[in-house]
């Protein structure tokens, strides 16, 4: 039996083989368990950095007009694209949204600070005191003033 620590894609492609051959008792349960979890995890941790970045860029433009251009427009385009792939994949997680965009914000602040060097007095401190709802920074057309 391989093990997942040592060999993590050989231990998929012998769980697998294992679970289409109908071999349940040879599947190691919790490791199977364990890597679901993880898997679970790691979809949402992934929508919260993409919500981090979006966020950021959205404060930054917000905040330092005088700086706005095409690559800050391109990633906010970018990370927009991104987090719905990533909804449309897992549906799941829109029950989860809000909260993992408040969580985001809180990121996105202090991003936002150490790239700009502006005062974190400069930003909103809750996503909520931004004005903004999620559909707005989710909208392909929205770009705060």
């Amino acid at each position: 039996m391989i093990d997942p620590n040592k060999d993590f894609y050989g231990w998929t492609q012998e769980t697998v083989e294992k679970l289409r051959q109908g071999k349940f008792s040879e599947v190691n349960m919790d490791d199977l368990i364990e890597e679901l979890e993880d898997m679970g995890r790691s979809e949402r941790r992934a929508l919260e950095s993409r919500l981090t970045v979006l966020l950021m860029h959205l404060l930054k433009w917000k905040h330092q007009p005088d700086r706005r251009g095409r690559s800050w427009a391109a990633t906010i385009s970018n990370q927009r694209l991104r987090v719905a792939r990533l909804l449309r994949d897992n549906p799941s997680l829109k029950q989860h949204f809000a909260q993992i965009g408040i969580e985001a914000y809180e990121s996105a602040v202090l991003d936002a600070v150490a790239e700009t060097e502006l005062d974190k007095d400069t930003f909103p401190a809750t996503f909520e005191q931004t004005g903004w709802t999620w559909a707005q920074v989710l909208d392909s057309e929205f770009l705060p003033e």
